[in-house]
């Protein structure tokens, strides 16, 4: 028998329509005084920070706003935000945005009570100190950071993307609010919907998978199976809108508390030299790794293609997982996530970086939990395959 699993959700999670407009009274509810609202640029631009600002006003609290986050997270955005939040005396941290506006203000909200650099806290379960109460409310329906206890931010100095896995960094908060999505280009609707999807599945088929996790994944594969083409299709279906922002929170849920896998391991590596999204290159990479990993854990890859309904009750483990594989590839064509050769990377660098990338995975832990476990040479020619 397996030892105790620990399982870490958020404590308020405040789900549909209208969720953001609860922040500020759940702020009061908990005593902040002081908040820093964590964003990027665009939504700056787009004013829904500003918005839950004067929300926060208006109920006698007092907030700032931090606008820097780059698309993929720096340590830089965790020291600036960070900087801001200790001069306006900040007790709080509201973090408003895709992944990454999230991911920084964990980032910012554990720094504000743990000294640096934050590089020490990288890996498992090395923060000292709980940090300051955070809030988090996504925007995009991709990554499930509201749900999470871990963070991705780019060490500059090294170029490696940390990973940092920490109850600690769980949200105090959650809210999931689906009409925040209703704008999402379709490019970026592909990437996150095909990232929640490899969440899904990776939290299915990890060897740190148990009951609860696999209840969470697998209704989050269901939903995107449902989804996730019509949210493409047709931007502002209410439902399909809702069902991807659903499917994104228990995404977030089940792989936080299982694990991703090589997925993930060799995204985080790509992202970092060739400064690709997150969800694109998780999007990139997901069929090559299946069709590498079935042969591990078959029954369960072919469990995910029934949920999906790729694949039938009178179709044998085999056929269902072949048809998974092959779903994935159409997956990717019907929502146009491009191939690696289409995202302005050329064979040569790809190439030059091999070595760099496949240590890096391996570095990252995520490969060992795959159910098929590669070697360095098999993670090249992975990346190679997606290509």
């Amino acid at each position: 028998m397996a030892g105790p699993v620990q399982i870490n959700i958020p404590s308020t999670i405040i789900n549909g329509a209208g969720a953001c407009d609860e922040a500020a009274s759940q702020a009061v509810r908990i005593g902040l005084k002081r908040v820093l609202v964590v964003s990027d640029p665009f939504l700056v631009g787009q004013g829904l920070p500003g918005r839950i600002v004067d929300q926060c006003r208006q109920a006698g609290i007092e907030a700032q706003v931090y606008g820097g986050v780059t698309p993929e997270p720096t340590d830089v955005n965790v020291e600036e935000g960070l900087a801001l939040l200790r001069e306006n005396g900040c007790d709080g941290v509201i973090a408003v945005g895709g992944g990454s506006s999230i991911d920084a203000g964990k980032g910012i909200a554990v720094m504000a009570a743990n000294d640096g650099p934050l590089s020490e806290y990288a890996g498992y379960h090395r923060i000292p100190r709980p940090g300051i109460p955070l809030f988090a409310i996504p925007t995009t329906a991709g990554t499930g950071s509201e749900m999470t206890r871990v963070t991705v931010i780019t060490d500059t100095r090294r170029n490696v993307k940390m990973m940092m896995l920490d109850a600690h960094l769980l949200p105090t908060a959650a809210f999931v609010d689906y009409t925040l999505t209703l704008s999402m280009p379709r490019p970026l609707t592909a990437n996150v919907g095909v990232d929640t999807l490899t969440h899904g599945i990776e939290a299915y088929v990890s060897r740190k998978a148990g009951t609860m996790t696999d209840a969470l994944a697998l209704s989050c594969v269901d939903l995107v199976g449902r989804h996730l083409v019509q949210a493409w299709r047709h931007p502002g279906d209410h439902e399909a809108r809702k069902g991807m922002m659903e499917a994104a929170s228990l995404g977030g849920m089940a792989f936080a508390n299982s694990s991703v896998c090589l997925v993930h391991g060799m995204s985080r590596p790509l992202g970092a030299v060739f400064h690709l999204p997150h969800g694109l290159s998780n999007s990139v990479l997901l069929p090559a790794v299946t069709r590498f990993s079935v042969s591990a854990a078959p029954e369960r890859y072919a469990t995910v293609a029934r949920k999906l309904g790729w694949a039938g009750a009178e179709d044998d483990t085999s056929t269902a997982c072949e048809r998974l594989v092959d779903g994935l590839r159409e997956l990717n064509e019907t929502v146009e996530i491009p191939g690696l050769r289409d995202c302005g990377i050329s064979k040569e660098a790809l190439t030059d970086a091999l070595d760099k990338m496949a240590g890096d995975a391996l570095a990252s832990g995520s490969p060992q939990n795959n159910p098929r476990v590669p070697t360095a040479d098999e993670i090249k020619a992975l990346y190679l395959e997606a290509y």
